[in-house]
């Protein structure tokens, strides 16, 4: 009998575990639908991470620290600028989607479909133009093997932001592979295999180059998705008038894009202060960093890109307490899984960066500094998107705003004496402090509890 039971034993253990994961993520319920969103995404980003990570590993060993250094910089404004140009409109999307369904104004909403897509592309393309010609009127004082790929930065911007439009418009209707695979695996697939191509054809892989891969993987991947997305709008929603509410749009957009503004400032400060203070291999090196502990931070957005529309939905029906228990339920499945992630990169982070090659792995004590930061907002989840969906978008982008201040005062203070040690403790005290103050203004203004651990009222 005791031999049955050991021999039982094995096998009951992953069946167990199998029943435990399929009540987890086949529910019918909100909760088990936004896991199992929330797991796609996840997933996603996971795969495009790993695929960007290979990918950064290449061109920095092809491209020599340097020149990875010119790319990460201009790249880097690429993805600050492409994620602000669209004025919003990718985030409110989430709002004024549900809100147009929920009253039956399918003028507006076809015409938000399609107007909100032509608005940020030909506003993205003008701004684009007129960054080209700032580029050419400070190129006396920009550092040479900068210019070009600046230049080619502003070609990528206009797409970009189209891009970025779509995927908040998918994501609105739950389409969230066809709002995220063209950006984080189709894009990535793109870049490794022209870059691969260039390389194999015996090019000099520099920035000039990875930004012309990096541009054209852009503009493919945004048209792919344009005629998905057309596609299955058009069997989704009937024919009829559309009424462009551009006024509207922006008035709901450009407070959430004040918020977006300071969050991706705030994200992006330390690569750029650290640009005019070091030299572009230990750039190169910080960026390196960055990019192995992205993991923690894709959790995050995954459960904010998966909850927005559904907090304006419970909001807007009046349901209280079905808008409290999904808002813990946010909290929780982004905290725990990113304490797992964090512990996890920190332990493999030293073979990690030696992959980006050897002289990488002298940042590896930065990782512990940059993680606190990481965990410490993740213990709260994606309160800034609840202030959004909920109309406290200017008590947020204060939030952000006052984050982003002190980040780029500390940068400015403590990296030319500590490098990139010194931006990793600015962006980690930045991020603690904008948590405490997302915190407090929830508990305030909407009376929640918004931590993954500790009392609730």
């Amino acid at each position: 009998m005791a031999a049955m039971d050991a021999d039982s034993a094995p096998a009951s253990a992953p069946a167990g575990l199998k029943a435990r994961l399929r009540a987890l993520f086949s529910g019918s319920g909100e909760a088990s639908l936004t896991r199992r969103l929330a797991g796609t995404i996840f997933l996603i980003r996971v795969v495009s991470a790993a695929m960007a990570y290979f990918s950064q590993i290449l061109l920095a060993r092809w491209m020599g620290s340097g020149d990875y250094g010119i790319y990460v910089y201009v790249w880097t404004w690429v993805l600050l600028l492409g994620s602000m140009l669209d004025f919003g409109i990718a985030a409110s999307a989430q709002k004024i989607i549900p809100e147009y369904r929920a009253s039956g104004d399918h003028a507006r909403l076809r015409g938000f479909l399609s107007g909100s897509r032509w608005m940020t592309g030909l506003a993205s393309g003008a701004i684009a133009l007129l960054l080209a010609g700032l580029v050419k009127l400070l190129s006396p004082w920009i550092d040479a093997d900068t210019i070009v790929p600046l230049y080619i930065g502003c070609l990528t911007l206009p797409a970009f932001v189209v891009a970025n439009t779509q995927d908040g418009i998918a994501r609105s209707h739950d389409w969230m592979r066809l709002g995220l695979m063209p950006q984080f695996i189709v894009r990535q697939t793109l870049i490794i295999g022209f870059t691969a191509g260039a390389f194999a054809l015996g090019l000099q892989l520099g920035a000039v180059v990875a930004m012309g891969a990096s541009a054209a993987a852009v503009w493919i991947a945004m048209i792919g998705q344009m005629i998905v997305l057309n596609r299955r709008l058009g069997s989704h929603i009937e024919a009829g008038p559309k009424a462009h509410d551009y006024r509207g749009w922006l008035k709901v957009s450009l407070p959430i894009l004040l918020v977006e503004s300071f969050y991706l400032l705030l994200s992006y400060t330390d690569v750029l202060v650290l640009q005019q203070f070091v030299s572009s291999e230990e750039v190169g090196v910080y960026f390196a960093v960055v990019k192995t502990l992205a993991l923690v931070s894709f959790i995050h957005y995954a459960m904010s890109a998966t909850t927005a529309h559904r907090f304006t939905e419970y909001h807007t029906s009046g349901d209280k307490e079905r808008l409290a228990a999904y808002v813990m339920h946010s909290i929780k499945w982004t905290f725990w899984p990113s304490l797992a992630a964090t512990l996890v990169l920190l332990a493999l982070g030293k073979p990690l960066l030696w992959l980006f090659g050897p002289q990488f792995t002298s940042g590896y004590d930065i990782m512990f500094i940059a993680a606190i930061g990481l965990v410490v907002r993740a213990a709260i989840g994606p309160m800034e998107r609840l202030l959004n969906m909920l109309g406290h978008q200017n008590a947020c982008a204060l939030a952000y705003a006052s984050a982003f201040v002190l980040n780029l005062i500390l940068c400015l203070l403590l990296i030319p004496h500590f490098g990139g040690h010194g931006a990793a403790a600015a962006t980690s005290i930045a991020l603690t402090f904008e948590t405490v103050l997302l915190f407090w203004i929830v508990r305030q203004r909407l009376g929640l509890h918004v931590l993954a651990f500790g009392k609730r009222n």
